[in-house]
């Protein structure tokens, strides 16, 4: 948590803001590439090694555009909708920064497992962006266990009972490689699943904040942009600066120390947020008409 932290501090100015839109943008090139004759594009985009060292290099990026066609486009404008709502929750949860780090590690684990893969056994496989929000997937059902999906729009399924069966569905392609005696190609499923456990473990303290408080932190941040949050107004070496987080009991704010965390309150009425010491010590305010 502190490395990323460190990392945050560093480098999240470079990070990109609502990166799912970005990555439908892909999804819907993917279909677009689909429409054309004899699915021409999908080995020109793959990850090919042998092309990419007789220099095709675009193909280190544009394996991850999933070529698709329009015969299941009801079932792929599904998936790519919820890919959506989840990566856009993630986003809100870990911030835009760990979010990007988080997709882009998983890119990288999947060209260095396809690499490994092609050095050992002479085969390119290219994994592609299903593959890596399928990952995703794992790491919202470990950050909200309970968030439910309606199966053919009626039945409700909570998100970790479609991720244990999605585990057991990669444990038994594991299984069935290794009786196959394609040991080798387990390597991209343990690659891309060890990029979850990393975050899952540095980021599960994440799992404390409610999808409710979306909406109020994007105003929240709306109103620090813009500079007219009075209240997070502090005296820093004798000029007023507006802070991007303060405490409402102690208002202490990240100018103080920058390894204090900052949480909203769920149970608040209002925009009200705390550092980790009242977290979970203060009153909630109430609004009188409540």
């Amino acid at each position: 948590m502190k490395f990323l932290n460190r990392l945050e501090r560093r480098f999240g100015r470079y990070a990109i803001p609502n990166l799912m839109k970005y990555i439908v943008g892909i999804f819907i090139l993917g279909l677009a590439l689909g429409i054309l004759p004899n699915n021409a594009m999908a080995y020109f985009l793959s990850l090919d090694f042998p092309s990419i060292m007789k220099g095709q290099v675009w193909r280190i990026i544009t394996w991850i555009i999933p070529i698709s066609s329009m015969q299941g486009i009801l079932f792929w404008a599904i998936s790519v909708y919820v890919y959506y709502i989840i990566g856009n929750a993630l986003e809100n949860t870990w911030g835009a920064f760990r979010f990007n780090l988080f997709f882009f590690t998983s890119i990288l684990f999947n060209i260095l497992s396809a690499l490994i893969t092609f050095m050992i056994t002479g085969v390119s496989i290219s994994p592609g962006l299903d593959f890596i929000c399928g990952m995703m997937f794992f790491a919202f059902a470990a950050t909200y266990p309970n968030m439910e999906f309606r199966l053919y729009f009626l039945i409700p399924i909570k998100a970790k009972y479609i991720a244990w069966l999605q585990g057991a569905i990669y444990i038994y392609t594991v299984f069935k490689y290794i009786v196959s005696g394609q040991a080798i190609m387990i390597i991209p499923l343990i690659v891309s699943f060890g990029s979850f456990l990393i975050f899952f473990f540095a980021t599960r303290n994440y799992r404390r904040i409610s999808p409710s408080e979306y909406k109020r932190k994007a105003t929240y941040r709306k109103q620090m942009h813009e500079g007219k949050n009075s209240g997070n107004v502090t005296q820093f070496r004798g000029k007023n600066v507006i802070t991007r987080h303060k405490c409402a009991v102690c208002g202490r704010t990240e100018l103080d120390n920058d390894q204090l965390e900052f949480r909203f309150c769920s149970k608040c009425d209002g925009n009200y947020e705390y550092c980790m010491d009242h977290l979970f010590t203060h009153e909630h305010v109430k609004n009188s008409q409540n």
